[in-house]
């Protein structure tokens, strides 16, 4: 058993490494077919985007080896230095961060360029299971549930000043992890109606919402009055007028932070997503060219190296939060299917393997990855192909960006660690 321990590559569960082998490996070729000229084929060219991406695989390999090194109880003992030390790298980003595309949301060395909120979600993971792990530790109570929130929402809210609110709507992907260790799903119940709220406000309006609302709580109101008869209106009034009265001030509330507080081309993202304008030349052009990019790749695509939709760069970004349109075109329906099954089985994988720990850490930390991981593949799935807005969040492991892949690289494998050794009495 001792010699094992000493083996970093003991107990590596290699269906995760198989996985993410592959993904990071097909990753890198629609990077290549995204980039790639007609009259150049090198691939072994680090001016160009597909040879950095090369390079920064290539440093994922000692990265990897030193996650490995450590052992479990290392992460677990460090996990709130982790989290304090990312909080203050966001920090500093305000003095001394480098603007790009009007975000301080990078650091710039010279010879490179690093995003800090990339490897702050890791931090944020081991924050939270060093927080939850505690045996005295109970969700059902309000100051607990408000040590997790703090935890969780102050890194979203600093990159969100950057601002950098795509990056932030990540931490919502905690909730799923709250939940599964004992938080009340009212929450996650209350979000989606908020949302949902917001959206149908912003399609149809506040006074359609309101008098829609009205209907149906007043037949909903007579049908409890007939089962119940007065004795329920008599204890049960106040609550519905109550509900009717907050989710009307939501309501206006909405209405005038989207027309007051909205810029015009978050606007023009809204009612672009929910057919209320048609804008296939500006706002609206890089979805409407992602999904007529996809859609022409058909069910077995056009080939490696043979989108000419990508080869002719329709598709802006079509190499970083674009590039599932890149996979449509050359690899058709068939391909992008597969790309999404692999992220399902490494998503089942990871939630089977954090049910085995029975370290609570463990448990808790494979549940961020996932819940991190399945968010990231949602929503920037879902944007390029027109069912959200355009929020620029990378795919994992296949976008463009050294920052972003040793990320994920370091998200995936320090819970291949825990995995690894929770077995052992270290």
């Amino acid at each position: 058993m001792r010699q094992e321990r000493n083996n970093i590559f003991a107990g590596v569960d290699w269906i995760l490494v198989f996985f993410y082998i592959v993904l990071v490996g097909f990753g890198w070729l629609n990077i290549y077919a995204a980039i790639v000229e007609e009259n150049n084929f090198e691939i072994l060219d680090f001016s160009k985007r597909y040879g950095k991406q090369l390079i920064w695989i290539g440093l994922c390999i000692p990265l990897i080896i030193l996650i490995l090194f450590f052992n479990s109880k290392f992460y677990e003992k460090y996990a709130s230095i982790f989290y304090v030390i990312s909080i203050i790298a966001l920090v500093f980003l305000f003095p001394f961060g480098k603007e790009i595309n009007g975000a301080k949301s990078w650091f710039n060395f010279g010879f490179m360029s690093l995003q800090p909120s990339e490897f702050v979600k890791a931090c944020t993971t081991l924050g939270i299971a060093k927080l939850m792990s505690d045996r005295q530790y109970n969700l059902k109570l309000v100051k607990n549930q408000i040590k997790a929130f703090i935890i969780i929402f102050l890194p979203a809210l600093l990159i969100t000043l950057q601002p950098d609110a795509g990056s932030a709507l990540i931490y919502l992907s905690f909730f799923f992890v709250l939940n599964r260790e004992g938080l009340t799903l009212n929450y996650i119940i209350i979000g989606v109606t908020c949302i949902s709220i917001f959206f149908l406000t912003v399609l149809f309006g506040v006074s359609k919402i309101l008098l829609s609302l009205y209907v149906i709580i007043s037949i909903i109101l007579i049908y409890l009055i007939y089962k119940g008869g007065k004795r329920f209106l008599r204890f049960n009034w106040y609550k519905i007028i109550g509900l009717y009265t907050i989710i009307a001030l939501f309501t206006f509330g909405t209405a005038y932070i989207y027309n007051n507080v909205f810029k015009q081309h978050h606007r023009d993202r809204f009612e672009v997503l929910l057919g209320l304008k048609v804008d296939n030349k500006n706002i609206g052009y890089n979805s409407y060219q992602s999904e007529f990019t996809i859609s022409s790749g058909s069910y077995f695509g056009k080939g490696f190296l043979k989108g000419d939709l990508t080869q002719g760069d329709f598709v802006p970004e079509q190499d970083t939060d674009y590039i599932f349109s890149t996979i449509g075109e050359e690899w058709g329906f068939l391909g992008t299917s597969l790309v999404i099954l692999f992220f399902m089985l490494l998503l089942f994988r990871i939630i089977y393997l954090a049910e085995t720990h029975t370290n609570k850490f463990g448990r808790i930390y494979g549940y961020g990855v996932a819940s991190i991981l399945f968010f990231h593949v949602a929503v920037n799935i879902g944007m390029v192909i027109g069912l959200l807005p355009t929020v620029g969040i990378p795919l994992p492991f296949f976008s463009y960006g050294g920052s972003s892949l040793w990320g994920f690289t370091i998200l995936l494998f320090i819970f291949i660690r825990l995995d690894a050794h929770k077995n052992y009495d270290f």
